[in-house]
């Protein structure tokens, strides 16, 4: 088999550190448009597109631990599901997903900023509510959402390596540092000094 010659090798090493470096921080965004419509894409949103949600990826990782066909559908078209307490339509949602090998990230419902977030995202209250890449369905359907994640090139078998461990749940509107701020009681909040009034000046001298 030919060998690289000396003077070639160094370049061709520096290229492949560069494109894993650039895996590695690669983002997807997700925005909508003025027409409502919503996108994913892996290139920062323009102007004109309100970005809803950021997530990092890292292609490198996921082709090493998910088979190509299965990396290539996570990559394009990211699963995320919506689910509430005593929610028996989501946990059926969520054993269907397990059960078919699709990973998935999970946001829950349970406070009315979730429910607001919700209602921001799908454009109702409905649960579950499941996102394959741009693609949404509300409540359970165990052929639709079949037909979704097929439409999204998922595999139709199980092929998650059998160590996969699924993220754990967030909230649908997690609280920031500023809202914790905000949200504390003014007791708490250390006074300023008053500042000293000075007396009107009325013309006599002491």
């Amino acid at each position: 088999m030919p060998t690289l010659p000396q003077t070639f090798r160094p370049a061709l090493l520096a290229c492949a550190m560069l494109l894993c470096a650039a895996q590695a921080q690669a983002q997807l965004y997700k925005t909508v448009g003025p027409d409502g419509k919503i996108t994913y894409s892996d290139t920062p949103p323009a102007a004109n597109q309100k970005l809803l949600e950021t997530r990092s990826l890292n292609p490198a990782a996921e082709s090493n631990r998910f088979p190509y066909e299965l990396s290539l559908a996570v990559s394009k078209n990211p699963v995320t599901i919506y689910t509430g307490n005593n929610c028996a339509p989501c946990n059926e949602g969520k054993a269907f997903l397990k059960s078919a090998g699709i990973p998935f990230a999970e946001k829950t419902v349970k406070t009315k900023e979730d429910s607001d977030k919700l209602q921001q995202v799908s454009g109702d209250t409905q649960l579950p509510y499941l996102q394959v890449g741009s693609r949404s369905l509300h409540g359970y359907n165990t052929e639709d959402w079949k037909s979704a994640l097929s439409s999204a090139g998922y595999p139709s078998s199980n092929m998650l390596p059998g160590d996969y461990r699924y993220p754990a749940a967030e909230s649908a509107a997690p609280v920031t540092a500023t809202a914790n701020k905000a949200a504390e009681p003014a007791a708490k909040k250390k006074k300023q000094p008053e500042p000293v009034k000075k007396e009107a000046d009325n013309g006599f001298r002491f």
